[in-house]
């Protein structure tokens, strides 16, 4: 699994001009599934990104997680992640999940944030989505279950 997760102070999703999802201090994450992934993966990414250290404490360093917050995840599916761009000029998604596949580990996702207590949002799985959000610092990282980067 990759993820692009952001920080932000608040994030929406719309799909048609309604809302799908909104949250407030927390967690943007773009969450995109591959081949290969697993439910290994799918635990992974859900400790690593709810427990990542990238809120500042009193004296300014990112040493809080999203659960010593109390934040908000709005978790958007992103096939995208998976687009190869290293031949030609147009994107391989070869490596990509399947979407019925795809959108059953996107949700198990999903239900595991919620599990711990996290307030999770989504758009809309396969939707053409609008998501609009104010970056706190700005804060992105980039996640891969692989720990290719």
């Amino acid at each position: 699994m990759r993820a692009v997760v952001q920080r932000v102070k608040s994030a929406r999703v719309s799909v048609e001009g309604e809302a799908a999802g909104t949250i407030s201090n927390g967690l943007l994450v773009y969450l995109g599934v591959g081949k290969q992934d697993t439910e290994k993966d799918i635990d992974y990414m859900v400790e690593k990104i709810t427990n990542l250290r990238i809120f500042e404490d009193e004296q300014g360093k990112m040493n809080r997680s999203l659960v010593d917050e109390e934040g908000d995840i709005l978790c958007i599916s992103q096939f995208t992640l998976w687009g190869d761009c290293r031949k030609g000029r147009r994107p391989s998604f070869t490596d990509a999940r399947e979407p019925g596949e795809a959108d059953e580990m996107y949700q198990r996702f999903v239900d595991k944030c919620k599990d711990k207590g996290i307030k999770t949002e989504t758009g809309v799985f396969q939707a053409h989505m609008e998501v609009s959000s104010v970056n706190d610092g700005p804060v992105t990282m980039l996640i891969d279950s692989e720990k290719n980067f």
